[in-house]
């Protein structure tokens, strides 16, 4: 039984002249679980040309989450992903139709694409995991694995004081309220846990007003 988006693409579908590009995206989007670069393909296409203005959206993004119901994230996703992909394999390098049916798995790409981003994977680097890469027998889960731990994301950022501080400070604040409505807890620490959270909002305030 098909799902409601599912069911909905095929809705759509139907609206859309048969044989049209736009009708063409949305029965790729139907099945782009499957063959997720013959839809990075077409949404790279889609976004470059601006073919949602012609279909009635105001963006990109728009189109995507109401015509596809693809979210922005996963968009973005897409399009880099196949970008990735469509820079290391020129189409001299691989069928039209091996490219887009036997692409490696999207998550795999995705981390290289990342990677690439940030500059860790060289051309080289590409062509010398490249087999690895195409190999249909080579478990998704492992390759993933193995392609993150070779190209660790760097430690987030630290938050800046001011966020850091309002964070604190609404954590004291539920743990004074807590502490306050709880039977079990002497008032007089849930008024010692109340003054330090007046004092952390003070201090949080004053940081943020710098």
């Amino acid at each position: 039984m098909p799902t409601a988006v599912e069911a909905d693409l095929q809705n759509k579908a139907q609206s859309v002249p048969p044989g049209t590009f736009r009708h063409t995206v949305l029965l790729s989007a139907k099945r782009f679980k499957s063959t997720w670069a013959e839809l990075g393909k077409l949404l790279v296409q889609v976004r470059d040309e601006a073919k949602y203005e012609e279909w009635g959206y105001p963006s990109f993004e728009a189109y995507c989450l109401k015509e596809l119901h693809i979210k922005k994230q996963t968009a973005l996703k897409l399009t880099r992903s196949f970008s990735f992909l469509a820079k290391h394999e020129p189409p001299e390098s691989v069928k039209e139709e091996e490219f887009v049916q036997r692409a490696p798995a999207f998550e795999v790409v995705e981390v290289l694409a990342d990677a690439e981003e940030r500059g860790q994977l060289s051309p080289s680097e590409y062509r010398s995991l490249r087999d690895s890469i195409w190999n249909p027998e080579k478990p998704t889960t492992e390759l993933k694995r193995e392609f993150a731990e070779r190209f660790p994301r760097p430690p987030p950022e630290p938050p800046a004081d001011n966020v850091q501080l309002r964070r604190l400070a609404q954590m004291a604040r539920k743990l004074a309220s807590e502490l306050s409505g709880s039977r079990k807890v002497p008032s007089a620490i849930a008024e010692r846990a109340a003054a330090l959270a007046d004092d952390v909002e003070e201090l949080a305030s004053g940081v943020t007003n710098a």
